[in-house]
Protein backbone atom coordinates (compact mmCIF):
# COMPACT_ATOMS: atom_id res chain seq x y z
CA UNK A 1 0.00 0.00 0.00
CA UNK A 2 2.01 3.09 -1.21
CA UNK A 3 0.66 6.33 1.19
CA UNK A 4 1.64 9.50 -1.06
CA UNK A 5 1.86 12.73 0.72
CA UNK A 6 4.04 14.52 -1.69
CA UNK A 7 0.86 16.90 -2.58
CA UNK A 8 -2.59 17.20 -2.98
CA UNK A 9 -2.21 16.64 -6.98
CA UNK A 10 -1.40 13.15 -6.68
CA UNK A 11 -4.72 12.04 -6.31
CA UNK A 12 -6.60 9.62 -8.95
CA UNK A 13 -10.38 10.14 -10.55
CA UNK A 14 -13.01 8.15 -8.10
CA UNK A 15 -15.15 6.05 -10.32
CA UNK A 16 -18.52 8.68 -9.66
CA UNK A 17 -15.94 11.01 -11.34
CA UNK A 18 -14.98 8.81 -13.80
CA UNK A 19 -18.34 7.90 -14.64
CA UNK A 20 -19.08 12.15 -14.92
CA UNK A 21 -16.81 12.84 -17.40
CA UNK A 22 -17.47 9.68 -19.77
CA UNK A 23 -20.93 11.16 -19.87
CA UNK A 24 -19.88 14.92 -20.70
CA UNK A 25 -21.28 17.01 -23.32
CA UNK A 26 -18.95 18.01 -25.32
CA UNK A 27 -17.85 20.66 -28.23
CA UNK A 28 -15.38 23.09 -28.71
CA UNK A 29 -14.53 25.64 -26.57
CA UNK A 30 -12.90 27.93 -28.58
CA UNK A 31 -15.76 28.91 -30.11
CA UNK A 32 -17.75 28.56 -26.83
CA UNK A 33 -19.52 25.46 -27.74
CA UNK A 34 -18.25 23.25 -24.83
CA UNK A 35 -21.82 21.95 -22.91
CA UNK A 36 -19.38 21.05 -19.94
CA UNK A 37 -16.99 23.73 -19.99
CA UNK A 38 -19.79 26.89 -19.88
CA UNK A 39 -21.58 25.10 -17.39
CA UNK A 40 -18.64 24.58 -15.24
CA UNK A 41 -17.61 28.15 -15.44
CA UNK A 42 -21.23 29.61 -15.01
CA UNK A 43 -21.63 26.88 -12.02
CA UNK A 44 -18.22 28.58 -10.29
CA UNK A 45 -18.87 32.24 -10.95
CA UNK A 46 -22.48 31.72 -9.73
CA UNK A 47 -20.63 29.75 -6.79
CA UNK A 48 -18.68 33.14 -5.81
CA UNK A 49 -20.92 35.71 -7.17
CA UNK A 50 -18.53 36.53 -9.51
CA UNK A 51 -19.72 38.10 -13.11
CA UNK A 52 -18.02 35.17 -14.91
CA UNK A 53 -15.17 32.19 -15.11
CA UNK A 54 -12.48 31.00 -17.86
CA UNK A 55 -11.29 27.40 -17.33
CA UNK A 56 -7.85 26.85 -17.80
CA UNK A 57 -5.28 23.98 -17.50
CA UNK A 58 -3.53 24.89 -14.70
CA UNK A 59 -3.50 27.64 -11.70
CA UNK A 60 -0.23 28.56 -13.20
CA UNK A 61 -1.62 30.04 -15.93
CA UNK A 62 -4.72 31.25 -14.52
CA UNK A 63 -2.41 33.34 -11.91
CA UNK A 64 -0.32 34.54 -14.47
CA UNK A 65 -3.35 35.56 -17.02
CA UNK A 66 -4.90 37.50 -14.32
CA UNK A 67 -1.43 39.43 -13.65
CA UNK A 68 -1.19 40.30 -17.13
CA UNK A 69 -4.48 41.74 -16.85
CA UNK A 70 -4.36 43.63 -14.23
CA UNK A 71 -0.72 45.11 -15.26
CA UNK A 72 1.47 46.60 -18.26
CA UNK A 73 4.66 46.49 -18.66
CA UNK A 74 7.11 48.20 -16.00
CA UNK A 75 4.53 47.84 -13.28
CA UNK A 76 5.16 46.29 -10.14
CA UNK A 77 2.94 42.94 -7.95
CA UNK A 78 2.96 43.44 -4.48
CA UNK A 79 2.82 39.53 -2.82
CA UNK A 80 4.51 37.35 0.18
CA UNK A 81 7.92 36.59 -0.67
CA UNK A 82 6.66 32.88 -0.51
CA UNK A 83 3.45 33.27 -2.73
CA UNK A 84 3.38 30.57 -5.69
CA UNK A 85 3.04 33.23 -8.36
CA UNK A 86 7.04 34.57 -7.32
CA UNK A 87 8.10 31.32 -6.41
CA UNK A 88 6.85 28.57 -8.82
CA UNK A 89 5.77 30.17 -11.46
CA UNK A 90 8.69 29.89 -13.73
CA UNK A 91 9.69 33.72 -13.06
CA UNK A 92 6.00 34.13 -15.40
CA UNK A 93 5.37 37.93 -13.65
CA UNK A 94 8.47 39.10 -15.40
CA UNK A 95 7.95 36.91 -18.57
CA UNK A 96 4.54 37.23 -19.53
CA UNK A 97 3.68 40.66 -17.96
CA UNK A 98 7.03 42.66 -18.13
CA UNK A 99 6.11 43.38 -14.67
CA UNK A 100 8.83 43.61 -11.52
CA UNK A 101 7.68 42.48 -7.66
CA UNK A 102 7.67 43.91 -4.56
CA UNK A 103 8.60 41.38 -2.33
CA UNK A 104 6.97 41.19 1.41
CA UNK A 105 7.89 39.34 4.12
CA UNK A 106 4.83 37.78 5.79
CA UNK A 107 3.65 35.53 8.64
CA UNK A 108 3.34 32.11 6.71
CA UNK A 109 2.80 33.11 3.86
CA UNK A 110 0.21 36.16 4.36
CA UNK A 111 0.77 39.66 4.64
CA UNK A 112 -1.20 42.78 5.90
CA UNK A 113 -2.31 45.78 4.84
CA UNK A 114 -0.54 47.98 6.74
CA UNK A 115 2.91 45.83 4.84
CA UNK A 116 0.93 46.80 1.06
CA UNK A 117 0.39 50.43 2.40
CA UNK A 118 3.85 50.66 2.99
CA UNK A 119 5.19 48.66 -0.09
CA UNK A 120 3.31 51.36 -2.70
CA UNK A 121 5.56 52.71 -4.70
CA UNK A 122 5.41 57.23 -4.49
CA UNK A 123 4.55 58.74 -8.03
CA UNK A 124 7.95 58.93 -9.04
CA UNK A 125 9.61 58.61 -12.43
CA UNK A 126 12.05 56.81 -11.08
CA UNK A 127 10.01 54.01 -9.55
CA UNK A 128 8.04 50.53 -10.94
CA UNK A 129 3.97 51.59 -10.65
CA UNK A 130 2.36 49.61 -8.11
CA UNK A 131 -0.53 48.35 -9.74
CA UNK A 132 -1.80 45.08 -8.43
CA UNK A 133 -1.51 43.18 -5.13
CA UNK A 134 -1.90 39.43 -5.05
CA UNK A 135 -2.30 36.85 -1.97
CA UNK A 136 -2.66 33.67 -1.68
CA UNK A 137 -5.16 31.15 0.47
CA UNK A 138 -3.94 28.83 2.19
CA UNK A 139 -0.17 29.76 1.67
CA UNK A 140 1.09 26.43 0.64
CA UNK A 141 4.79 27.28 1.80
CA UNK A 142 2.83 29.05 4.97
CA UNK A 143 2.15 25.36 5.68
CA UNK A 144 -1.71 25.70 4.24
CA UNK A 145 -2.04 28.85 6.87
CA UNK A 146 -5.28 30.39 6.03
CA UNK A 147 -6.18 34.63 6.32
CA UNK A 148 -7.78 36.32 8.81
CA UNK A 149 -11.05 37.70 6.81
CA UNK A 150 -10.97 40.98 8.25
CA UNK A 151 -7.45 41.89 7.36
CA UNK A 152 -8.82 41.17 4.05
CA UNK A 153 -11.23 43.48 4.01
CA UNK A 154 -8.88 46.00 5.30
CA UNK A 155 -6.85 45.15 2.21
CA UNK A 156 -9.80 45.76 -0.09
CA UNK A 157 -10.68 48.81 1.18
CA UNK A 158 -6.62 50.00 0.77
CA UNK A 159 -7.01 48.92 -3.15
CA UNK A 160 -9.78 50.74 -4.18
CA UNK A 161 -8.38 53.65 -2.08
CA UNK A 162 -4.83 53.19 -4.02
CA UNK A 163 -6.42 52.33 -7.14
CA UNK A 164 -4.27 48.48 -7.08
CA UNK A 165 -5.88 45.46 -8.55
CA UNK A 166 -6.59 42.61 -5.95
CA UNK A 167 -6.36 39.13 -7.26
CA UNK A 168 -6.02 35.57 -4.93
CA UNK A 169 -4.34 33.09 -6.16
CA UNK A 170 -6.72 30.86 -4.33
CA UNK A 171 -5.82 27.46 -5.64
CA UNK A 172 -6.80 26.30 -2.01
CA UNK A 173 -9.14 28.47 -1.30
CA UNK A 174 -11.83 25.36 -0.84
CA UNK A 175 -9.52 24.63 2.74
CA UNK A 176 -9.83 27.71 3.88
CA UNK A 177 -13.81 28.20 3.25
CA UNK A 178 -13.88 24.70 5.31
CA UNK A 179 -11.68 25.64 7.87
CA UNK A 180 -12.71 29.07 8.92
CA UNK A 181 -16.14 28.41 7.90
CA UNK A 182 -16.40 31.25 5.10
CA UNK A 183 -18.56 31.05 2.03
CA UNK A 184 -17.33 31.79 -1.66
CA UNK A 185 -19.46 34.83 -1.88
CA UNK A 186 -17.54 36.18 1.00
CA UNK A 187 -14.68 36.48 -1.52
CA UNK A 188 -16.14 37.09 -4.43
CA UNK A 189 -17.28 40.35 -2.97
CA UNK A 190 -13.30 41.42 -2.56
CA UNK A 191 -11.63 40.24 -5.16
CA UNK A 192 -11.28 41.61 -8.35
CA UNK A 193 -9.97 38.23 -9.92
CA UNK A 194 -9.69 34.98 -7.90
CA UNK A 195 -8.37 31.88 -9.26
CA UNK A 196 -9.40 28.59 -7.74
CA UNK A 197 -7.83 25.22 -8.46
CA UNK A 198 -9.79 21.69 -9.42
CA UNK A 199 -6.43 19.50 -8.84
CA UNK A 200 -5.30 19.76 -5.40
CA UNK A 201 -8.22 19.67 -2.90
CA UNK A 202 -10.54 19.10 -5.25
CA UNK A 203 -9.26 15.90 -6.72
CA UNK A 204 -9.59 16.85 -10.30
CA UNK A 205 -6.82 15.42 -13.27
CA UNK A 206 -6.54 18.87 -14.88
CA UNK A 207 -7.72 22.35 -14.35
CA UNK A 208 -8.55 26.01 -12.64
CA UNK A 209 -10.50 28.73 -13.52
CA UNK A 210 -10.20 32.53 -13.35
CA UNK A 211 -13.03 34.54 -11.74
CA UNK A 212 -14.04 37.94 -12.17
CA UNK A 213 -16.29 40.79 -14.17
CA UNK A 214 -17.28 39.98 -17.91
CA UNK A 215 -15.00 42.86 -19.31
CA UNK A 216 -11.65 41.37 -17.26
CA UNK A 217 -12.32 37.52 -18.21
CA UNK A 218 -12.75 38.81 -21.88
CA UNK A 219 -9.74 40.28 -21.96
CA UNK A 220 -8.62 37.18 -20.13
CA UNK A 221 -9.53 34.62 -22.71
CA UNK A 222 -7.44 36.99 -25.26
CA UNK A 223 -4.52 36.22 -22.97
CA UNK A 224 -5.35 32.56 -23.00
CA UNK A 225 -5.14 32.29 -26.27
CA UNK A 226 -1.85 34.02 -26.80
CA UNK A 227 -0.47 31.86 -24.17
CA UNK A 228 -1.63 28.57 -26.04
CA UNK A 229 -4.42 27.78 -23.85
CA UNK A 230 -7.27 27.30 -25.84
CA UNK A 231 -9.33 24.13 -25.57
CA UNK A 232 -11.01 22.13 -27.81
CA UNK A 233 -13.22 19.58 -26.65
CA UNK A 234 -12.10 20.23 -23.07
CA UNK A 235 -15.38 18.79 -21.02
CA UNK A 236 -14.38 15.29 -19.99
CA UNK A 237 -12.01 17.32 -17.89
CA UNK A 238 -14.50 20.19 -17.24
CA UNK A 239 -16.96 17.37 -16.40
CA UNK A 240 -14.95 16.36 -13.74
CA UNK A 241 -14.94 19.60 -12.11
CA UNK A 242 -18.25 19.75 -11.88
CA UNK A 243 -18.65 16.96 -10.29
CA UNK A 244 -16.10 18.15 -7.25
CA UNK A 245 -17.49 21.07 -6.45
CA UNK A 246 -20.66 19.18 -6.07
CA UNK A 247 -19.28 16.40 -4.33
CA UNK A 248 -15.62 17.08 -2.64
CA UNK A 249 -15.96 19.88 -0.60
CA UNK A 250 -17.64 19.29 2.44
CA UNK A 251 -15.08 16.11 2.35
CA UNK A 252 -12.21 18.46 3.24
CA UNK A 253 -12.92 18.83 6.52
CA UNK A 254 -11.82 15.11 6.78
CA UNK A 255 -8.13 16.15 5.59
CA UNK A 256 -7.97 18.95 7.99
CA UNK A 257 -8.49 16.04 10.78
CA UNK A 258 -6.11 13.80 9.82
CA UNK A 259 -3.08 16.31 8.96
CA UNK A 260 -4.00 17.88 12.85
CA UNK A 261 -3.78 13.90 14.02
CA UNK A 262 -0.27 13.68 12.44
CA UNK A 263 1.03 16.71 13.36
CA UNK A 264 0.50 15.83 16.38
CA UNK A 265 2.53 13.17 16.74
CA UNK A 266 4.96 14.42 14.58
CA UNK A 267 5.37 17.52 17.60
CA UNK A 268 6.56 14.60 20.05
CA UNK A 269 9.31 13.29 17.82
CA UNK A 270 13.10 13.58 18.23
CA UNK A 271 13.66 14.32 14.66
CA UNK A 272 11.39 17.54 14.61
CA UNK A 273 12.84 20.81 15.68
CA UNK A 274 9.65 22.90 14.61
CA UNK A 275 6.12 22.47 13.09
CA UNK A 276 4.33 25.10 12.02
CA UNK A 277 0.52 25.50 12.57
CA UNK A 278 -1.39 23.06 10.91
CA UNK A 279 -4.77 25.31 9.90
CA UNK A 280 -5.28 22.62 7.03
CA UNK A 281 -4.29 19.87 4.75
CA UNK A 282 -0.96 20.69 4.94
CA UNK A 283 2.17 19.72 7.43
CA UNK A 284 5.52 21.22 7.31
CA UNK A 285 7.95 20.66 9.67
CA UNK A 286 11.97 21.34 10.06
CA UNK A 287 14.09 18.51 11.26
CA UNK A 288 16.88 18.75 13.96
CA UNK A 289 20.08 18.55 13.31
CA UNK A 290 21.58 15.06 12.80
CA UNK A 291 18.79 14.27 10.49
CA UNK A 292 18.00 15.98 7.25
CA UNK A 293 15.07 16.50 5.40
CA UNK A 294 15.89 14.01 2.35
CA UNK A 295 17.38 11.27 4.78
CA UNK A 296 14.04 11.52 6.68
CA UNK A 297 11.75 11.16 3.24
CA UNK A 298 14.19 8.40 2.13
CA UNK A 299 12.89 6.15 5.38
CA UNK A 300 9.52 7.24 5.20
CA UNK A 301 10.08 5.65 1.26
CA UNK A 302 11.07 2.56 2.96
CA UNK A 303 7.87 2.30 4.25
CA UNK A 304 5.88 3.20 1.58
CA UNK A 305 5.34 6.25 2.71
CA UNK A 306 6.02 9.48 0.28
CA UNK A 307 6.69 12.75 1.26
CA UNK A 308 8.71 15.75 0.37
CA UNK A 309 11.81 17.80 1.16
CA UNK A 310 11.08 21.33 0.49
CA UNK A 311 14.24 21.98 2.23
CA UNK A 312 17.29 20.36 3.12
CA UNK A 313 15.53 20.75 6.75
CA UNK A 314 12.07 21.32 6.25
CA UNK A 315 9.47 18.26 4.96
CA UNK A 316 5.96 18.15 3.69
CA UNK A 317 3.18 16.41 4.29
CA UNK A 318 -0.02 17.10 2.54
CA UNK A 319 -3.30 15.87 2.58
CA UNK A 320 -5.86 14.68 0.44
CA UNK A 321 -8.77 12.70 -0.89
CA UNK A 322 -7.02 9.66 -1.43
CA UNK A 323 -5.70 9.20 2.19
CA UNK A 324 -7.95 7.09 4.02
CA UNK A 325 -8.10 6.85 7.78
CA UNK A 326 -5.90 3.06 7.65
CA UNK A 327 -3.05 5.09 5.89
CA UNK A 328 -2.70 7.75 8.44
CA UNK A 329 -3.11 5.09 11.12
CA UNK A 330 0.05 3.40 9.15
CA UNK A 331 1.76 6.56 8.95
CA UNK A 332 0.93 7.59 12.57
CA UNK A 333 2.74 4.19 13.59
CA UNK A 334 6.17 4.33 11.41
CA UNK A 335 6.51 7.93 12.70
CA UNK A 336 6.37 6.78 15.88
CA UNK A 337 9.18 4.60 15.16
CA UNK A 338 11.59 6.75 13.47
CA UNK A 339 14.86 7.61 15.47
Amino acid sequence: MLIDFRSDTVTKPTPGMLDAMMKAKIGDDVFGEDTAINELETMTADLFGMEAAMYCPSGTMTNQIAIKCHTQPGDEVICDESSHVYQYEGGGIAFNSGASVKLLHGDRGRITAEQILTAIQPDDVHRPHSSLVSLENTSNRGGGSCYDFNELKKMRTLCTEKNLGFHLDGARLWNALIAKNETPKQYGELFDSISVCLSKSLGCPVGSLLLGKKELIKKARRVRKVFGGGMRQAGFLAAAGIFALQNNIERLAEDHVHAKQIAEVIAKQKFAKMLLPVETNIIIFETNEGTSAPDLVAQLKEHQILGYAIAPNRVRLVLHLDITKEMVDKTIATLQNIK
